[in-house]
């Protein structure tokens, strides 16, 4: 196998890892046990592949000569096991050659969820908040918490506008391609005479980051407190604990009302503004690379309309990788694997596709 050396040093880099969080001394400092547990955790997937690997590889190694054995059940022996170790084999070495594919920084972070009506009036604001629901139920499955941070009803009780924190495992890896407009067809409510109508939200899914990444400075930011509006009770609505930060030199502002205390208000607010910040610096470094290197990352651009619900038909289709599914009524219950797992397969396809114009891994 051509990347064998390579493994070879991960494996070997792993295994040091494993000693160190071994060591007392490591032990005893938090951040740095902390580290080198992210570090073997993140080499554990791609060595218990390898290590697979070379298990088939040497069952193969001394099947193979029993090919040419003189004795024929023998022979017929070593036929069978190496025609059910030959695709075992490839299959091992496609996926090791996905785990070695060059990791997007972002896919272990939590992230901020935005959703917004777009054109359909209220029908679209109906639509929020039924995919603010499908996510939620979809975030149960994963074991992922979800945590408001702002939220504006319509007239009919759908979502003008929903924000909140997704935080768990992985989480940023699986909603990464939720960004874009979703359009919904239907009958609404509302519609008398039958109709189809076609409405839209846009979604935009943000990597969360850490302090260190994105720091706020006090003087870049102005902070407005206000009355909630909106459930809660009386005291959320009758003190001012809502919070809005707006950061001055690039204008943003991020409103948070969630919480009955000031203070959890602005810490939510301040993450959904560090995000934002991020997302910023992300377009300004996408903006410098080159075309070949902007289809491998992908823009996260929310203008194209990347996923249609037709209710009547009972089917949702993604229009980036040609995917169609006449299950929209589980989807809606959150049951969103299939999905995701197509995004994620096609996606790694395109980078496999990079990588193998590019040369072999080394």
């Amino acid at each position: 196998m051509q990347f064998a050396p390579k493994l070879d040093q991960l494996e070997k880099r792993f295994e040091e890892f494993t000693q160190q969080m071994a060591d007392p001394a490591i032990i005893s400092d938090a951040d740095q046990y902390r580290k080198i547990t992210k570090a073997q955790s993140e080499l554990s997937e791609v060595v218990a592949k390898y290590r697979e690997w070379k298990k088939v590889a040497d069952s193969l190694a001394q099947a193979r000569p029993m090919l040419q054995d003189s004795d024929p059940d023998m022979r017929a022996m070593a036929e069978m096991e190496v025609a059910e170790l030959e695709p075992q084999m490839t299959q091992i070495e496609e996926d090791l050659k996905v785990l070695l594919l060059p990791k997007d920084p972002n896919d272990d972070r939590n992230c901020v969820l935005e959703l917004r009506a777009g054109t359909g009036g209220d029908e679209a604001t109906l639509f929020v908040g039924e995919i603010f629901r499908m996510y939620s139920r979809y975030a149960e499955t994963q074991g992922w918490k979800m945590e408001v941070t702002s939220a504006s009803e319509s007239a009919v009780g759908g979502m003008k506008e929903i924000i909140c924190l997704v935080s768990g495992t992985k989480v940023f890896r699986k909603l990464k391609y939720e960004s874009g407009v979703h359009r919904v067809q239907r009958v609404p409510v509302t519609e008398q005479q039958g109709r189809v109508h076609t409405s839209a939200i846009t979604v935009a899914v943000l990597p969360e980051a850490d302090e260190v990444e994105v720091k706020i400075e006090a003087k870049d930011i102005r902070i407005d407190t206000f009355c909630s509006s909106g459930p809660g009770g009386q005291s959320v609505n009758t003190t001012y604990s809502a919070v809005r930060i707006t950061h001055l030199p690039t204008g943003l502002g991020v409103s948070c009302q969630d919480e009955k205390s000031q203070i959890k208000n602005r810490a939510k607010a301040e993450r959904v503004l560090r995000s934002r910040l991020y997302e910023l610096e992300l377009e300004k470094q996408q903006a410098a690379l080159g075309a070949e290197r902007r289809s491998m990352v992908g823009t996260g651009d929310r203008s194209e309309k990347i996923r249609t619900y037709n209710f009547p038909q009972n089917r949702v289709s993604d229009h980036r990788i040609g995917l169609t599914l006449h299950q929209l009524d589980f989807v809606m219950e959150g049951k969103m694997d299939a999905i995701f797992d197509a995004l994620i397969t096609h996606y790694q396809g395109e980078k496999l596709k990079q990588q193998a114009e590019k040369g072999p891994v080394t």
